[in-house]
């Protein structure tokens, strides 16, 4: 029971002291109900406080003997790359005037067909029709060209790599 004044405060003293009691207690308690027993009726029990856990102490550096060579200690492991990610590749597109010819790293990776559309700035569209054999050898920086569909006009010869 705490000791309070006339006016019933307690001082800095005893508040700290019952402060640190408190937290020291360390008391659970565990609210449950046993089989057969009526559940609107729990029982408590107060568990034993926990022990610390003990910290591991340093253990200190062995001294070779003279004229041995000592053992280097092992060094971490070294975390694994990941995969490179495949950079966009752009065509050169023929008599150009405006137009991009543009394949993701994504779209490479995948390696699947693809129809590009290169009307970048232009004022008309064209199409490009890759097949996936085509996207495969483009990731491998192999020469392909495919001509353009025509519009306005004209068509235009896409080059990559």
């Amino acid at each position: 029971m705490l000791n309070r004044s006339e006016d019933g405060t307690i001082d800095r003293r005893r508040f700290t002291v019952e402060a640190a009691l408190a937290m020291l207690s360390g008391v659970v308690i565990t609210i449950s109900c046993a089989a057969g027993k009526n559940p609107e009726a729990p029982t408590a029990q107060a568990s034993p406080t926990p022990q610390p856990t003990p910290q591991a102490s340093p253990t200190p550096e062995a001294t070779p003997a003279p004229g041995a060579t000592p053992t280097p200690s092992p060094a971490a492991p070294t975390p694994t790359p990941g995969p490179t990610p495949v950079a966009d590749k752009l065509g050169a597109i023929s008599a150009n005037h405006g137009h991009v010819a543009r394949i993701t790293g994504a779209q490479l990776t995948a390696g699947g067909a693809l129809q590009l559309d290169i009307t970048g700035n232009a004022t008309h569209p064209h199409t490009v029709v890759l097949s996936s054999a085509d996207v495969m050898n483009i990731a491998a920086n192999m020469p392909v060209s495919r001509q353009s569909s025509t519009n306005s006009g004209h068509s235009h010869t896409v080059s990559f790599n």
